[in-house]
């Protein structure tokens, strides 16, 4: 199986479906939207109810706190509830302010907005400067 650098973990892993949305959203982490590659973690392991999960990208604030939640998926995989549904599971322990799904083919992403205690869709993926001001 080749391989794909990943900038991040500063290696090369598997080249999977999966793997190629991870380095395409990391790259426009990085190259787009300017947020430092200290500031990302890759496969991020937290607990959940006595169960280990790790989270596929989780990116960081200037305070290294947690802001933005991403789960990757294979192009050939649906964004169905069921993948929300894990995102959102995820969140309830890293209390991020935007959670991102993407397959590669669509991407989604939401705010918090706790005057309406719900997710809304985001129009744009803020940048490093917009997640610290916030």
């Amino acid at each position: 199986m080749s391989q794909i650098f990943d900038p991040i973990r500063k290696k090369y892993v598997a080249r999977t479906p999966e793997e190629e949305v991870r380095q395409y959203i990391i790259s426009l982490l990085l190259e787009k939207l300017l947020i430092p590659s200290s500031h990302i973690a890759v496969e991020q392991g937290f607990k959940y109810n006595d169960l280990q999960y790790r989270a596929d990208i989780v990116v960081y604030d200037s305070h290294l706190t947690p802001v933005m939640l991403v789960e990757c998926k294979a192009p050939s995989v649906s964004l169905s509830d069921s993948v929300i549904e894990q995102v959102v599971r995820y969140n309830f322990v890293l209390k991020v302010a935007y959670i991102m799904i993407s397959n590669g083919n669509k991407t989604y992403l939401c705010k918090w907005n706790p005057q309406e205690e719900k997710y809304i869709f985001a129009d744009d993926i803020p940048t490093y400067e917009q997640l610290n001001a916030q």
